[in-house]
């Protein structure tokens, strides 16, 4: 049986064969609080008549199935994910009645019950191939159709789905709870994976835009016990220079009849693309004050989303081998447009410290693939949502403009949506396009950046006379044995001198790499200045390398850039080479510190200070995982020691000290830090102007648990005031995150053993269980972390699984120092022994390997200094 899998060869076959006209979806989400009745009429036509072919459904039961008027046995026709369909007409009709699944887990349609007011919320979500957990439909991205929605649901709730809402129409009461109907216009022709249906009783902020088409309503939707601190006038105004942005640049008017965002609960994601109906997750909605750069990561959320209107849903991925397209494009449309529609000017600095940060780690890492992935199924596309598919495709989609030009990418893209609107492409039709535009040849182009893994290192070799005057310069490109492509790179070499104490830039030469060696002429004659930036203004794709003078200059002069862009190009060169063993990682805490010290860009430092879901703090992760274990303690002190005094002098009610007070939280040591913290977190010592709200108070809480120091009254008393979704996760996070045998075993079970937890709690559960200041504290686990790899592969869902096996790993992605050669051979041991393990699975057991690795690499070059 084919289980839930899809081979891209049967999506091809069933392609070829069928042509979807309309599905017909009728969704009663009365039933029940586990299961909804669920029935979908299609019609479509067969190439062939006679053929036989399959629609997908995953859930409880079919109680019917009727094609071309004709009764089959579901028993006989039913079975995993597929329903068996013969003998096909020209001209087809098939209806099947289902019973579906609520899910916990953000897959298919998610059910969540407000701790708050016990109120019902629905949302579905459908990337990949999870639109088949809501309604029988033929699941993959080429088979489009129009799709009409009926939803019956309770007649106090909203209903909203990709065509406008309704009035609802009163239905039969069959229970006390009244009933309604909503009947939704008809889509135009979308793939099953952008629709949506999202239901409850969420309260709304309306308002419209004006476009080329007319006027497009806009709204923002939130639960009701969440909608007070939805800053909706900030959403809205970045979502209407999303749309004037986008459709000048495109050329072409926004193609769906309203606009929806939604905050919805435990979400799996940042955000989907549903056509006029984008979920967004609840983290975007602030009830205190956040940092800058989470402002800024959901305006480029917001404009993420909005560009795949054009790129995505508009026009189509054929299969899934061109999600890395589709995703790579809205990373570089909403960075462009982030930094030329919006006061996030900055925006591409923020890309180059966040996003390459993220596509540089995953490009390293054994399991890297080609931007173009050779996608078989379904299994191959799930692990495929990663810093590949995402960063670095938009950096090479960046490095491609660049490489034929702005106007001509331009142009090729507003062809690109005249031609294909409402299909189905694949990469060759957008390239064609931007080869008619730009008059080059792309075909060399592509295949070395987007058929080849691996990233390559760049470097100036410079050699000059007895006056210091360059007589030589070539800009120097490698590649590892395993990956040994060299790209072309169309890239700056920048000129920094420092004047007044300043590292400023006096000279910039642009240029074409080729080859392991391309001579600059243009440095010849000139003085060698104190440091030359390979890859100056961040253009292309690529590590990089100093040479000897360059290197000293950056190590002791980071913090004096006159810029953030060069700073945080140094900052992400020296990271790589203390990953690489290259430079030991005390030296670089100590460039870090200095950078702290002075560094305005919001982005620029919270890379510097915190973790991720991409990547972990370089100042944390380089004290306490990729330090030599003897001098570890010394060197949590110093740190522990800077931050706290950076954020006593930091600017009252600054983003830089909410930034501060929360990295000192995170990285305090010993009893003088937990006095600091306490009289924060009771108010005796606050940090002047900044406001206590619930989110920080959280943050204290969570960091006196993990010193010991908040006992298990406290947690339950911080709850009681916030007896929230979030709040209720916050305490997971906090009592996990207590250094005692006891609450990482009570961790343990509720994450690992206990099946039915929400994603969002097993990520909270896990990520303060992973936070152990003792290491002996997790050794236990390292065992029990390989016992459980399979079980936990067979018995779960892709969603929960992964983060299970992600973030349960002893050490090696939460910086804590317990990665050791001893963890090294564990995970080796386990690997060998299970060759046969799933294909998914190993390569993910495979990443959490290589984190081990590189932080004893790390370990030991840092042990060498002494």
């Amino acid at each position: 049986m084919p289980g839930q899998n899809l081979t891209r060869a049967e999506a091809a076959a069933r392609a070829d064969l069928l042509t979807l006209h309309s599905y017909d979806v009728t969704l009663d989400l009365t039933t029940g609080p586990t299961t909804f009745a669920t029935r979908s009429t299609i019609r479509f036509t067969a190439g062939t008549v006679g053929a036989d072919t399959f629609l997908d459904f995953v859930g409880q039961s079919v109680e019917s199935v009727v094609l071309n008027g004709t009764s089959l046995d579901p028993a006989a026709h039913w079975a995993d994910s597929r329903i068996t369909l013969p003998g096909l007409a020209a001209e087809n009709e098939l209806v099947v009645e289902a019973t579906a699944l609520y899910t916990n887990t953000g897959e298919g349609m998610h059910r969540f019950v407000d701790p708050v007011d016990g109120e019902v919320y629905l949302y579905s979500q459908f990337e990949v191939p999870d639109s088949r957990r809501v309604f029988p439909v033929f699941e993959q991205p080429d088979l489009k159709a129009a799709f009409t929605f009926t939803v019956t649901a309770p007649a106090h709730w909203q209903v909203i789905s990709n065509s406008p809402t309704p009035q609802p129409v009163a239905t039969e009461e069959r229970s006390e709870t009244p009933s309604a109907t909503w009947t939704f216009e008809p889509t135009p022709r979308l793939s099953s994976y952008v629709t949506a249906i999202v239901a409850g009783p969420y309260d709304a902020v309306r308002d419209s835009v004006q476009t080329r088409a007319g006027t497009v309503e806009l709204g923002v939707f939130a639960r009701r016990s969440l909608m007070q601190y939805v800053d909706a006038d900030n959403i809205l105004d970045v979502t209407r220079k999303g749309f004037a942005f986008f459709e000048g640049e495109f050329d072409s008017a926004y193609p769906f009849a309203k606009y929806d965002q939604i905050f919805t609960p435990e979400y799996n994601a940042g955000a989907m693309e549903n056509a006029g109906c984008v979920t967004i997750t609840e983290i975007y909605v602030f009830r205190g004050k956040v940092a800058e750069p989470t402002v800024e990561r959901r305006a480029l959320t917001i404009l993420h989303e909005l560009a795949h209107m054009w790129f995505g849903d508009l026009v189509t991925m054929k299969w899934w081998d061109d999600l890395w397209l589709n995703e790579s494009f809205a990373e570089w449309a909403s960075t462009v447009a982030q930094a030329e529609a919006t006061d996030w000017e900055g925006a591409w600095t923020t890309f180059q410290s966040h996003e390459k940060t993220w596509a540089y780690q995953q490009d390293q890492l054994p399991s890297t693939h080609p931007v173009y992935a050779d996608i078989n199924d379904l299994e191959d596309v799930l692990v495929n949502f990663d810093g590949i598919t995402y960063a670095k495709g938009g950096s090479i989609l960046k490095q491609l403009v660049a490489y034929v030009g702005r106007e001509p990418f331009t142009e090729g893209l507003r062809s690109y949506f005249r031609t294909y609107a409402w299909g189905n492409t694949r990469f060759a039709d957008l390239l064609a396009e931007l080869e008619k535009a730009s008059g080059r040849d792309l075909g060399p182009w592509s295949a070395a950046w987007l058929k080849t893994a691996g990233v390559n290192t760049l470097s100036v070799d410079v050699e000059t006379d007895s006056d210091g005057l360059i007589t030589s310069a070539s800009v120097l490109q490698t590649a590892t044995d395993q990956f040994p492509t060299l790209r072309p790179h169309r890239i700056a070499v920048g000129r920094y001198d420092l004047v007044d104490g300043a590292l400023v830039r006096v000279g910039r030469h642009e240029l074409d790499v080729h080859g392991a060696r391309t001579e600059v002429p243009e440095l010849v004659g000139l003085p060698q200045p104190d440091l030359l930036m390979p890859n100056d203004d961040d253009l292309s794709y690529a590590k990089l390398r100093f040479d000897e003078r360059s290197h000293a200059t950056a190590l002791a002069h980071a913090a004096d850039f006159a810029e953030s862009l060069p700073r945080s190009l140094v900052i992400g060169a020296f990271w790589e080479m203390v990953r690489e063993g290259e430079v030991a990682a005390r030296d670089y805490i100590d460039l870090l510190l200095a950078c702290v010290a002075v560094e305005t860009h919001p982005t620029v430092l919270r890379t510097i200070l915190q973790t991720t879901k991409q990547i972990p703090s370089q100042l944390i992760t380089s004290a306490t995982l990729y330090c030599a274990p003897g001098h570890r303690a010394q060197t949590q002190r110093k740190v522990a020691d800077a931050l706290r005094a950076f954020a006593e002098q930091a600017q009252p009610g600054s983003d830089r000290q909410l930034q501060l007070v929360a990295a000192f939280a995170r990285a305090a040591q010993g009893d003088f830090d937990v006095a600091r913290l306490r009289a924060a977190y009771d108010g005796t010592r606050p940090y002047p102007g900044l406001q206590l709200d619930q989110d920080l108070r959280w943050t204290l809480v969570s960091a006196l648990a993990a010193l010991g120091a908040a006992t298990d009254d406290e947690i339950a008393a911080e709850l009681a005031r916030d007896d929230t979704t979030a709040g209720r996760e916050r305490a997971f996070h906090a009592r996990a995150a207590r250094p005692t045998p006891e609450a990482k075993a009570e961790a343990w079970r509720l994450a690992v053993e206990e099946d039915g937890q929400p994603n969002a709690v097993i990520e909270a559960i896990s990520s303060g269980w992973n936070r152990a200041g003792d290491q002996s504290l997790l050794q236990a686990y390292v065992p029990k972390f390989h016992d459980m790899l399979v079980p936990v592969w067979e018995s779960r869902s892709a969603s929960i699984r992964e983060r299970i096996i992600g973030k349960e790993y002893p050490g090696a992605f939460y910086p804590l120092g317990l990665a050791s050669p001893e963890l090294v051979r564990t995970t080796e041991d386990w690997l060998a022994a299970h060759e046969d393990a799933p294909a998914a699975l190993r390569r993910l057991v495979i990443e959490k390997l290589d984190t081990a690795r590189t932080a004893v690499v790390a370990q030991e070059c840092d042990a060498k200094r002494g």
